[in-house]
């Protein structure tokens, strides 16, 4: 299986995730996957959730990478300096926030985080392909690039976002 990765340093200001999501449509447009596919759309949202939950909850910068399997399949990468798990919280009503993880729970394939150096990346892939069915419940995220890590102990709860709180960068 062959796979292309392609990554952007993104800056600590929430202003990156815009040039993030512009970077990602190119990149996309430029793997065969056109603007108009549902497939982009998707990730680029979900690439908008996980960089927005990195530079707004570290305060540091981050690493968005895409992995394009030669089967289809795409995974988002979003490496930051914080060492601290996602920690699940839902939303209520009318809350501006606390949603990003609950999306990329329902639009991703499989989903989860892993240490990675000092910090983490939390991950999701999403198949070119008809979807993929669900998980038993406990089960851990199976990644669709070989040789790259899957997220110990499986899927961080699905349905809520991560809670603020900055690290040292």
């Amino acid at each position: 299986m062959q796979v292309l990765q392609v990554q952007l340093e993104v800056g600590p200001d929430p202003a990156e995730v815009g040039r993030a999501r512009r970077w990602a449509r190119s990149r996309l447009a430029g793997s065969g996957i056109g603007e108009d596919e549902p497939l982009a759309e998707t990730l680029v949202l979900l690439i908008s959730e996980l960089v927005t939950n990195a530079v707004v909850h570290t305060g540091c910068p981050a690493v968005l990478r895409m992995l394009f399997a030669a089967e289809g399949g795409v995974r988002v990468e979003v490496a930051d300096a914080s060492d601290r798990p996602p920690k699940p919280r839902r939303a209520e009503g009318d809350d501006t926030n606390g949603r990003g993880l609950e999306l990329v729970d329902g639009l991703a394939d499989r989903w989860g985080w892993q240490p990675e150096g000092l910090g983490k990346s939390i991950w999701c892939e999403v198949d070119r392909a008809a979807p993929a069915a669900p998980a038993p419940v406990g089960a851990p995220g199976v990644a669709v690039v070989p040789g790259v890590a899957v997220a110990q102990g499986g899927p961080v709860a699905p349905g809520v976002p991560v809670t603020p709180g900055r690290v040292p960068c």
